[in-house]
């Protein structure tokens, strides 16, 4: 049933300033949804597994790629509609701009269309929860960071039930499209939603939107997940007050963990960005198959060859999900997501994480119990606290920067009482990660979430679904980026979850071979030495172009730019 929206937003200066800013369209949307075409590319397969994919998903799987050109269509505006928009899981910068876009484009259509957002995620679909969002209600949260017109919600829509009760909900509310913001988890829940429709007859088209600050949802197709660019520029903000701060006091060593459970984008740009002394890529320590002892002992000899040199001080950036990229971590955190999953009733019943911890001691592999046995007790508890909804280690919960400077103390005390080590070594640990989320956003950010929301109205009334928007070529000027739509199940994988193999859209982690590390493993020995700090300052919306338009190294990397 509707809902009353009882948000109010307060405006600083800068926001008052900001929502006057009018997003740049790509030409090709710029004359509204009637002026565009979509043309059909070649018939589409997964990225893998391609037999069970397309047995889950026989009504949407090999949907053709979608391009957007010029042509009339007036059929998109002959029939008023009704769309739905829902928020799926961690915010994002640039979120209240997919929304603009998507009312913007669905109203330069027919004015008499209407968009109303689901409350509180998936689970406001379900509950029927939802407002209309009308131009007024946009008004005051055009270009701002946050989810909170409409809030998220991780709430995920797989059983009979709730899939009942969303199609019933539709259906009811007479939607003619459902919009889902999210990343890799939410956008595969939007291809189960739209295969099950599908599979009912009922019309209602699913359009995803890629969305995560993780940058882990890209491929040829979707560039760059909405929100990274924003969120990295922050961090970076802090790493490089810090490192001001570091060459100024010249007596600390921060260890500064970052957003990015399941690859290392956020630590890579950051980086780029700052220049620090160290950066821990997770997927190169899985490639090496490096141990845990074997990731310090790499810093150690970093922080001794500083200290002869006069220098008791650094800055070491740690990716969230550095423990899981460890090999023999990722055994056990493995073993651990299963044997939780298994024996969840008999755990629910125990008092203590102590009383827990022996239980599942008892029934790991032996090699795997003894390595559990020999971390610190903080951190061996903390691999026994509650789940992720998907039956995982809640990584960022794990204190991994407090991890490598216990273990760091430890074997530097060693090497000194060995001659081998003759410095300082005073600590101070960082983790920055719901600095980034919520952010005002960026104006790459506020134009790419802008076109991703206008694209997926235009999907929307082209009856298109089981597609996420796409909107490609962004190193180019804003004006100049190609529009279309993927289909979802495209990116699909099989992936083991709660101790079940179930369909995800593939994460992308950092490639080796791809010119972004390559830039890393070129400039990391000079970074490391020579103190080659870059302070890049907060995020700038008025000035040149070159500084307020600018988007992420890693981007920029990827497409072949030269980069300092």
């Amino acid at each position: 049933m509707p809902a009353k929206n009882n948000v109010k937003c307060a405006c600083s200066q800068l926001q008052q300033h900001r929502g006057k800013f009018q997003p740049v369209l790509p030409n090709i949307l710029k004359k509204g949804p009637a002026a565009v075409k979509a043309k059909l590319g070649k018939a589409t397969k997964s990225v893998a597994d391609q037999a069970t994919v397309r047995k889950i998903f026989p009504n949407t799987y090999g949907l053709p790629e979608i391009t957007f050109v010029k042509g009339a269509n007036n059929a998109v505006c002959k029939k008023a509609v009704r769309v739905g928009v829902v928020l799926s899981g961690g915010q994002a910068p640039g979120g209240h701009n997919v929304i603009a876009g998507l009312l913007d484009g669905l109203k330069k259509a027919n004015s008499k269309n209407k968009l109303f957002g689901f409350l509180g995620g998936p689970s406001g679909i379900v509950d029927n929860k939802f407002i209309e969002i009308t131009p007024a209600l946009m008004k005051d949260y055009r270009n701002t960071g946050g989810f909170d017109l409409i809030q998220s919600g991780r709430t995920k829509i797989e059983t009979d039930e709730q899939l009942a009760a969303a199609k019933n909900n539709l259906i009811a509310n007479k939607m003619d499209a459902l919009v889902v913001v999210g990343g890799d988890d939410s956008n595969t829940n939007a291809c189960v939603i739209a295969e099950y429709l599908k599979q009912q007859g009922v019309e209602i088209s699913v359009i995803g939107v890629p969305k995560t600050i993780d940058g882990d949802l890209k491929n040829k197709q979707i560039e760059t997940s909405f929100g990274f660019d924003t969120a990295t520029k922050i961090y970076s903000e802090l790493v490089g007050n810090i490192l001001r701060d570091v060459n100024s006091a010249r007596k600390y060593w921060h260890f500064v963990r970052l957003m990015g459970r399941s690859a290392s984008h956020i630590t890579l740009e950051v980086a780029f960005k700052t220049h620090p002394n160290a950066v821990l890529i997770g997927e190169e320590v899985l490639a090496k198959k490096m141990t845990l002892a074997q990731v310090v002992d790499g810093l150690a000899q970093l922080i001794a060859k500083r200290a002869k040199a006069g220098k008791n001080f650094g800055v070491v950036l740690v990716p969230e999900g550095l423990i899981e990229f460890i090999p023999e971590m990722k055994e056990l955190i493995s073993a651990l997501n299963d044997s939780l999953a298994d024996n969840e009733e008999k755990l629910s019943q125990m008092n203590t994480v102590a009383e827990k911890k022996e239980f599942i001691l008892s029934i790991l592999p032996a090699k795997l119990a003894a390595l559990m046995k020999s971390l610190p007790e903080g951190i061996a508890a903390q691999l026994m606290l509650d789940r992720d909804p998907h039956g995982n280690v809640q990584v960022s919960l794990i204190e991994t920067e407090k991890l490598l400077v216990e273990m760091l103390r430890t074997q530097l005390a060693e090497m000194k009482k060995a001659g081998k080590y003759d410095g300082k070594f005073s600590a101070i640990t960082h983790f920055f990660g719901y600095e980034g989320r919520c952010g005002v956003p960026s104006t790459f950010d506020a134009n790419y979430t802008y076109a991703l929301g206008y694209n997926a109205a235009v999907l929307a009334l082209n009856k298109c679904s089981g597609y996420l928007s796409s909107v490609r070529k962004l190193t180019k000027k804003a004006q100049d980026w190609e529009c279309g739509g993927i289909p979802l199940t495209m990116m699909m994988n099989i992936e083991r979850r709660k101790g079940k193999e179930k369909p995800v859209i593939k994460k992308a982690l950092v490639e080796l071979k791809g010119e972004p590390f390559k830039h890393l493993a070129k400039n990391r020995a000079a970074w490391a030495e020579l103190d080659l700090y870059v302070f890049p300052g907060p995020i700038q919306f008025f000035g040149p172009a070159e500084v307020t338009d600018m988007t992420t190294y890693t981007l920029m990397l990827e497409q072949g730019k030269k980069v300092k």
